[in-house]
């Protein structure tokens, strides 16, 4: 069995990260989404364990005292972190992973696993942006603003990452990632481990 590639995935609020990855999964059978530990109240419809693992301040910082993950971050006012144990374990089973996580999360995971792809998705424009934000009825103005000036500075880190996906239509930015996510598995090392006995007999 091949090893799963590790790739991160960041946006800023509103970009549309979450639906392409939703429906990246429902495509990709080999795909799995590390559910990340965050201290956030959970929002209506959000299930313990499926879109997170909610768990208190405290929870949380006994955890990052364990070394128990393998990135956390605070975004606004609250903390997120990934369990090294469980990326590790998936990764072996073959499957390619996904992490939702930021840039600040993004650096953390690049120095320690370097071999981890990187995907940026970017809103069309500012306007877009702010529609969306405004469009998904949570928040409100001034809380609109700040999520407005925290996702041009966290835009401005794209250029650490391998990958730009520009989210204007839906259905091709779904295909660019999927692309992406294709390509690598094609990559000549891990075909070898997987179909092994072909080129062994194609050789013979």
């Amino acid at each position: 069995m091949s090893i799963g590639n590790l790739y991160i995935v960041s946006a800023p609020s509103g970009a549309g990260k979450t639906s392409l990855v939703k429906a990246l999964l429902e495509a990709e059978p080999r795909v799995r989404v590390s559910v990340s530990h965050t201290t956030r109240a959970m929002r209506p419809g959000e299930v313990d364990g499926v879109n997170y693992h909610f768990v208190s301040r405290e929870q949380f910082t006994a955890m990052l005292e364990q070394d128990a993950f393998l990135e956390h971050a605070q975004v606004f006012d609250n903390f997120y972190g990934t369990s090294q144990h469980w990326v590790e374990q998936t990764l072996a089973e073959g499957y390619d992973l996904i992490l939702e996580i930021d840039w600040q999360g993004a650096q953390q995971v690049r120095r320690l696993l370097p071999q981890a792809k990187s995907i940026f998705i970017l809103p069309p424009t500012q306007e877009a942006l702010r529609h969306r934000l405004t469009n998904r009825g949570q928040d409100s103005g001034e809380i609109i603003e700040r999520r407005m000036r925290d996702a041009v500075s966290e835009m401005s880190h794209y250029v650490e990452f391998d990958y730009l996906v520009i989210n204007d239509d839906f259905g091709h930015a779904l295909e660019d990632l999927k692309a992406i996510f294709r390509a690598n598995q094609l990559l000549q090392a891990p075909q070898q481990m997987r179909h092994g006995g072909l080129l062994s007999e194609l050789l013979a």
